[in-house]
């Protein structure tokens, strides 16, 4: 099994044009030496990259993200605040030995409870299956690409026979 990385296939240009496989056996030839290819892999993840629906699968994560942690945040410090700014707000007593700083603790876990299963719900009602119909997608684009690339992504999901 092969890891290559997709993005890996072409040499960095630092800023002076060189391309860094000067002295290098067998990546020093000049580029006009290379058969034409065709499209790589990296390409491919470029130009799903580039898509409306990549940009959508985004967008949607973000707009859930962005607002739940910071919402979760802003709970977070004003615990903190409330703890050591009014420590006899936060020792006055709810029921018993229980105070309004334990209830807010209990809150605090009670929160990353409900934000994890939001985030979870979230996931699989707005993103999972537009992500999914983009890996297709993306399989599909890189599967034409030759016989090395379908070595790096596994003799079993080239032929289909993959669990």
């Amino acid at each position: 099994m092969r890891l290559d990385d997709p993005w890996d296939d072409a040499p960095v240009v630092d800023r002076c044009g060189r391309d860094g496989t000067a002295g290098v056996p067998g990546l020093d030839a000049p580029a006009a030496a290379e058969p034409d290819r065709g499209p790589s892999a990296a390409d491919v993840y470029l130009e799903v990259h580039r898509s409306a629906a990549f940009r959508e699968v985004r967008r949607r994560y973000r707009r859930f993200v962005v607002p739940a942690a910071l919402a979760f945040l802003l709970w977070y410090l004003a615990y903190v605040v409330a703890a050591t700014t009014a420590p006899e707000l936060m020792a006055r007593p709810v029921a018993g030995a229980v105070n309004v700083a334990m209830v807010a603790g209990l809150g605090q876990f009670l929160t990353t409870f409900l934000l994890t299963w939001a985030y979870a719900r979230h996931a699989r009602l707005r993103r999972d299956r537009a992500a999914l119909d983009l890996r297709w997608d993306t399989q599909e684009m890189t599967r034409g690409l030759g016989q090395e690339t379908a070595r790096g992504l596994g003799q079993e999901t080239a032929r289909g026979l993959g669990r």
